[in-house]
């Protein structure tokens, strides 16, 4: 607010209070925890002398692939708030991002406006800014039919004021009653009971986060939707690649798997930035492959903007490749100062992550059979910022 005077108690998701409440709900940054069964003088003593005997607790999440939209969905509402609470994995496929499709069902049943959803309270926002907008064109225009009304009756005159006690601002405006009895509401019958919903929502999962909680965390089994049986390891790694792969042909065997798969590609640039700490999640609404936060999305704005580019270590691999990778050809500018201009606009700094595909001359194809593969490819960060010539003056 102007002038930095206005204490800010408007908004569910601000204040102190809710920040302390998302500290609790999301303190662990991965679904695995770490249990001792010791008492707590034993435990500290161990740690004077350097010793730790904690074991390691890993959640036991079910998943089932779903090859016509690469992802592998949760359908346990427990998974799902697990994974989601505890490194912000997957979204909801009928949410934005958190998985609260059934919280949103129960609230539109209850009266009040205590316990609002992301999504209740984005819709409450922009409802609000709408109508600000509205009142503040019809403020804008009532001056300035008044100075038309003194010229045309008194000859003088007067310039029409953008701003004042009669033009509304984002400091001074409130929402009319009448926007705040809009909005809906839906009371439950006090005298019958509460009608069951059925939670129609999954927790859906990349194929780049399910084998990261899969070979990196031991944190989710993968099922065969065919056979309703648990995939190995190894299984759900040779599947990941098919998925990208044509389609076999029937009695045939399935296509040989290639260095350039863009599982592998994206999966390298997902796993680096991951080990490093951030937390990772799609970014195809800023035109980018990921967008990377510090805590997570319920914290603060991503601050990142990545976009994966595959180079090849030999460029005549390239050439005789049936891949067709993005990103893989040089560039336009235009292209560049496109993505750069829209994420630039939303404070978000791009980065160009280049993944090197190993050479097929270099490393053998037999090497894709494990995930091991990875320790032949490389990721390299370019940060690319978009000059401002006002601005960057100093």
């Amino acid at each position: 607010m102007a002038g930095g005077r206005h204490r800010n108690t408007g908004g569910p998701n601000k204040g102190g209070a809710r920040r302390a409440e998302n500290n609790r709900i999301y303190a662990h940054p991965l679904p695995i925890s770490f249990h001792s069964p010791f008492p707590a003088k034993v435990r500290s003593v161990l740690g004077l002398l350097g010793l730790s005997l904690s074991e390691v607790v890993n959640p036991h999440c079910e998943g089932y692939l779903d090859i016509a939209t690469r992802s592998v969905w949760v359908t346990d509402p427990s998974s799902s708030r697990t994974l989601w609470r505890k490194g912000f994995f997957g979204k909801g496929d009928l949410s934005r991002s958190e998985p609260s499709w059934l919280a949103r069902q129960i609230n539109d049943r209850k009266t009040g406006r205590s316990g609002l959803t992301s999504e209740q309270i984005r819709e409450k926002r922009r409802a609000e800014r709408k109508q600000f907008k509205i009142d503040r064109a019809q403020a804008i225009a009532a001056v300035a039919a008044e100075a038309e009304a003194v010229f045309e009756t008194e000859g003088r005159v007067i310039v029409p004021a953008l701003s004042g006690p009669e033009i509304p601002s984002g400091a001074t405006w409130k929402p009319s009653p009448s926007l705040e009895a809009s909005q809906p509401v839906y009371p439950t019958p006090p005298d019958e009971e509460e009608e069951f919903i059925e939670n129609l929502e999954h927790l859906q999962l990349t194929l780049c986060e399910a084998f990261f909680l899969a070979w990196n965390l031991d944190c989710i089994v993968i099922i065969d939707p065919q056979t309703d049986e648990p995939l190995t390891l190894q299984q759900v790694w040779t599947a990941f690649q098919h998925i990208y792969l044509a389609p076999p042909i029937p009695d045939s065997p399935p296509p040989p798997l290639q260095l350039d798969n863009p599982f592998l590609v994206h999966y390298a640039a997902y796993h680096h930035y991951r080990s490093l700490g951030w937390v990772v999640k799609n970014g195809i609404k800023f035109c980018v492959d990921y967008l990377l936060y510090k805590r997570g999305p319920v914290f603060t704005h991503a601050e990142f903007a990545v976009v994966v580019c595959p180079v090849y270590e030999d460029p005549a691999d390239q050439e005789t490749s049936t891949v067709d990778l993005q990103n893989a050809t040089p560039f336009g500018w235009s292209w560049l100062s496109t993505i750069n201009r829209v994420n630039s606009q939303v404070m978000k700094t791009l980065i160009l992550s280049y993944v090197t595909i190993p050479a097929r001359s270099r490393v053998s194809s037999d090497v894709l059979n494990s995930p091991a593969c990875f320790s032949n490819y490389s990721v390299r960060e370019v940060v690319v910022r978009r000059f401002i010539p006002a601005r960057m003056r100093d």
